[in-house]
């Protein structure tokens, strides 16, 4: 029992069936922490309805509400750190994140690594079927960070990621501020300035193809906001 992969949810009916199935299905013995952020759509109750199939790897948190990815993330790595999973990942419902990927992240982590990011920005790595604006912002938002911060880190809004335990034990997770791409960006960052080895692993991102997408101009706005505090406010901010 030591890899963990956490799937926040909202409104996910279309895809979460297929994506446990698929992750259930890969060599290496990994499990799954479903975080339901109370879909209206019934994905809990579907989540549920496969429990009894996939007994001890099939693990579901119901929330009320929707309380944001990065507190729904936090939660999970302290769900995964009191179960003594060794590797804990990130991963999207909506099958942008290629299953397959998962083991490359955990070899990446295996042979020395304490982060492996699944990147689209470095070389191998690629986006389909985003629309050139999506692309722009993501890119441009890459570019900014690493402007701003130094981070050597060239997809740090990436949400595809595996983590060392030792990464989260460090990292004071209460601290962590934001909640959405600028967590994704904050992880990352706190991980950099503890002195922990990043590496980023290219993938393909597919834009979801069933479901309907969760961004919106407030998550882009704590992005932009969030890198000028990291970079500002440094290590003290971080504590």
């Amino acid at each position: 029992m030591d890899k963990l992969v956490i799937i926040p949810t909202y409104n996910e009916k279309e895809n979460i069936e297929k994506i446990i199935r698929k992750v259930l299905s890969l060599q290496g013995g990994f499990h799954v922490l479903i975080v339901d952020d109370g879909s209206p759509d019934g994905t809990s109750m579907i989540v549920k309805n496969l429990q009894s199939e996939f007994t001890d790897k099939l693990f579901l948190v119901e929330r009320k509400g929707k309380l944001g990815l990065g507190t729904a993330y936090i939660f999970g790595f302290k769900w995964a750190l009191e179960r003594d999973y060794e590797f804990i990942f990130e991963m999207d419902a909506d099958f942008s994140h290629n299953p397959d990927d998962l083991i490359r992240l955990y070899n990446a982590c295996n042979k020395g690594a304490d982060v492996a990011v699944g990147s689209r920005y470095v070389r191998g790595g690629k986006v389909m079927n985003w629309p050139w604006e999506r692309i722009f912002i993501s890119k441009g938002g890459a570019l900014y960070t690493q402007l701003i911060t130094f981070m050597p880190v060239k997809d740090p809004t990436a949400g595809f990621v595996c983590y060392r335990r030792r990464v989260l034990e460090t990292i004071p997770l209460d601290n962590v501020q934001f909640i959405g791409y600028a967590f994704q960006i904050e992880m990352k960052y706190r991980s950099w300035t503890l002195g922990f080895k990043i590496t980023e692993v290219p993938i393909t991102f597919i834009d979801r193809q069933e479901g309907q997408s969760k961004m919106s101009k407030g998550i882009v706005k704590e992005a932009v906001r969030g890198v000028w505090i990291m970079k500002h406010h440094g290590k003290e901010r971080l504590k």
